[in-house]
């Protein structure tokens, strides 16, 4: 399986960076009271959470899956907060043999809560270690080898398996229909984003005025990692320039010094149109050539810079390549390319009379 492309250097990018690690975890919400966005999310894993504690039973199997950046391992680490229990933390790349998931299991203690990380790229051998501890809460190991082996069945406790995933259908069907619930996290509202940006801001203690959010929030992608990461930097910009007040003025400058435009695209998202616009006039042009031309991977345009460009309607797919659409040249103020409009007709008396 292909690694994913890493862009760590964007500032845009909803893949986690370095920094992010100990800023998110100030930043998370511990409880669903304090989780802004995914409201039908939220709604229905209140009644999951509290039906599991009339019965005294753990959650359901849970699997959250979208893009990057949205906050599935925040609610994983709420779930278990909500149901007082602990957390193990871990991810499908570092589970390299069935030994390492059966050594995880059996130091899971009843009730707790497992959250795999990019749970499609999980191992097939250590799936299937994994199918009899979903659903019969069992471990089968096989003791000795050759004529002599047999199957060993230990028994595990009850506990919760909670995967996270932004590719779903990369997910083996045996594996994805072991979970009970299945819920997808979307992009967030300009709103709700200006919530999280003020109650970060807070937090940080930054003051931070409502027009200043209200700019930052439309400018990250809908994706609260961006938004998060972004208010650190106009932070640091305000605290140089501003008296560590965040006003429009400052918000729109630091932005620009980070040449994030209005919204949201960076440099490279801006050298992807321009390619296609002026080298190749609006297209259509191949992926393989575009990435030649730009000095990238072909899975950094597919996966990194093309999903957003596609959100906002400024590039179309077709069997024959990429082509920049009309709001595209709109955004990069440039005069627009119609492919459709049919050529003018030479004036026929006109050439006959030249000839």
């Amino acid at each position: 399986m292909t690694q994913p492309p890493n862009d760590p250097q964007r500032m845009v990018t909803p893949k986690a960076r370095e920094e992010d690690q100990i800023a998110e975890k100030s930043l998370r919400p511990k409880r669903l009271e304090e989780y802004i966005g995914q409201e039908k999310v939220v709604a229905n894993l209140k009644i999951a959470i509290a039906a599991a504690k009339q019965r005294g039973d753990p959650l359901d199997h849970t699997l959250f899956y979208g893009p990057p950046g949205l906050g599935k391992t925040t609610i994983s680490v709420i779930l278990a907060n909500e149901m007082g229990v602990n957390i193990k933390i871990t991810s499908g790349p570092a589970i390299e043999r069935a030994g390492d998931l059966a050594a995880i299991l059996t130091n899971l203690k009843k009730d707790d809560l497992l959250f795999i990380d990019e749970v499609h790229r999980l191992n097939r051998a250590v799936e299937e270690v994994l199918y009899p501890a979903l659903e019969d809460f069992a471990l089968d190991i096989i003791v000795g080898k050759g004529p002599s082996a047999r199957n060993l069945r230990l028994k595990l406790p009850r506990f919760t398996v909670v995967g996270a995933t932004t590719r779903l259908a990369l997910l083996t069907s045996p594996l994805r229909d072991r979970f009970g619930s299945v819920h997808r996290l979307e992009f967030y509202t300009h709103e709700a984003m200006t919530d999280i940006v003020q109650r970060s801001a807070a937090i940080l203690k930054s003051p931070i005025d409502d027009d200043a959010a209200v700019e930052l929030a439309r400018r990250a992608r809908g994706t609260p990692r961006v938004v998060n990461r972004l208010l650190k930097r106009v932070r640091d910009f305000a605290l140089v320039m501003a008296d560590n007040h965040i006003n429009l003025e400052v918000a729109r400058a630091a932005l620009a010094s980070l040449e994030i435009d209005d919204l949201g695209l960076d440099e490279n998202d801006r050298r992807v149109l321009r390619m296609i616009i002026d080298t190749f006039d609006g297209g259509p042009v191949g992926l393989s050539t575009l990435a030649a031309a730009t000095a990238e991977e072909i899975d950094a345009i597919e996966d990194v810079y093309e999903p957003y460009l596609l959100q906002l309607g400024f590039i179309q797919r077709t069997p024959r390549g990429r082509i920049a659409t009309r709001r595209a040249y709109e955004h990069l103020k440039v005069p627009y390319n119609d492919r459709t409009s049919p050529s003018p007709q030479p004036d026929l008396q006109q050439t006959l009379w030249t000839e």
